[in-house]
């Protein structure tokens, strides 16, 4: 897997680049939000491992780029490492879909092997999140019930919706129509109780919901 780096600490992106190098190709090693924009359209990686804080400011460059790429460049992969949850931006990457992603805080990567385990899942096209990640950004949706309210079907289409499926694709999938699928959707926002003028995306929310759920294969 050709992987991109990007974080500002020296010393770190150093240990990630030898921790990789044995099994997968570093086509590039970045300190700013801006080379990483830079890098990813020159050597289009498989992943992207990125920081949120970043030089300038060490906000949130990072995964604003990250939100960037995943809009800009949809084939390409994220990881995202962080000290805390930047519960907007993180919203956003989830929005679209949760394929190809994956949110973890530093100080909760136990070890070497489960990190690597990570980089492989986000990699090939899966999703991991951390569960802190999760909760912070399911108590944001404000409502954490409804889901026991979800017919058999509904549950089907809320865990393809949560790898990331599109309309058409799941439609596809299941063999009905979009307006079918349409129509699940909404069912789920009703019974969710996730009105339109819920903050946040209704989409991003259900999502969430359903992640942090007890109802999510293990």
């Amino acid at each position: 897997m050709r992987i991109l780096i990007a974080e500002d600490s020296v010393l770190l992106r150093a240990g990630l680049e030898l921790l990789l190098a044995d099994d997968h190709e570093v086509v590039a090693s970045v300190d700013t939000a801006t080379a990483l924009l830079s890098a990813v359209a020159e050597h289009e990686p498989d992943l992207v491992i990125v920081d949120v804080r970043m030089p300038p400011t060490f906000t949130d460059e990072g995964i604003r780029a990250a939100v960037l790429i995943r809009a800009q460049h949809p084939a390409v992969r994220v990881l995202v490492l962080s000290q805390y949850v930047e519960e907007r931006y993180a919203a956003e990457l989830i929005a679209d879909r949760t394929a190809g992603l994956g949110y973890l805080l530093k100080d909760r990567v136990a070890d070497v092997e489960s990190f690597l385990a990570a980089v492989a899942e986000v990699g090939s096209g899966g999703t991991v999140l951390d569960p802190e990640v999760v909760a912070q950004l399911v108590v944001r949706s404000r409502r954490t019930d409804g889901l026991e309210r979800l017919t058999e079907r509904e549950l089907v289409v809320l865990a393809l919706v949560a790898e990331g499926q599109s309309n058409s694709t799941l439609a596809a999938g299941l063999s009905i129509s979009e307006g079918s699928v349409e129509k699940h959707i909404s069912a789920i926002f009703t019974k969710l109780e996730l009105s339109p003028e819920d903050s946040g995306n209704r989409r991003v929310l259900a999502v969430l919901r359903y992640l942090g759920s007890d109802l999510r294969p293990r």
